[in-house]
């Protein structure tokens, strides 16, 4: 067994890319980190021990939205640091013209989760998150299988 070092990079590939491109600038940019690719077809960003790529997709693919439930991404989820940056995330997908699922709200998934859930302009659901102390790490603490996550 080895103990793994995070998450090296996650690539999402999105439709309308002319209205997901600023979209994700702007937000990640807004979450702290740094844009370090900027192409005709894909940007990157790197920070806060993640790394996250967009890109346009494939042209036969150009007019879908992003099913949740399909095979494939679920939702990608975002760590904050405490609650009021989930507030100020809230207020900046609204500036971007993101769709809020649900706005900051407290959740059952572990002790203290608050979160916010949004999608990007493709649909591509998105969520930030502040669970206090070491969450489902703590004593006490469970998740059950089969629990809605949305």
């Amino acid at each position: 067994m080895i103990e793994i070092n995070g998450m090296a990079h996650v690539i999402l590939s999105v439709s309308r890319w002319d209205e997901c491109k600023p979209f994700y600038e702007g937000l990640l940019a807004f979450l702290g980190l740094t844009q370090v690719f900027a192409g005709e077809d894909m940007i990157y960003f790197v920070g806060g021990r993640t790394a996250l790529g967009v890109g346009r997709c494939a042209p036969g693919h150009a007019g879908e939205r992003f099913e949740q439930n399909s095979v494939g991404l679920h939702h990608l989820c975002f760590r904050a640091r405490n609650r009021a940056d989930v507030d100020a995330v809230h207020a900046e997908v609204l500036r971007l013209g993101g769709r809020v699922v649900h706005p900051p709200e407290e959740g059952h998934w572990a002790p203290g989760y608050y979160s916010l859930l949004f999608e990007d302009p493709c649909g591509t659901r998105l969520e930030i998150n502040h669970v206090p102390g070491q969450g489902l790490l703590a004593d006490g603490a469970s998740f059950q299988a089969g629990d809605d996550y949305r």
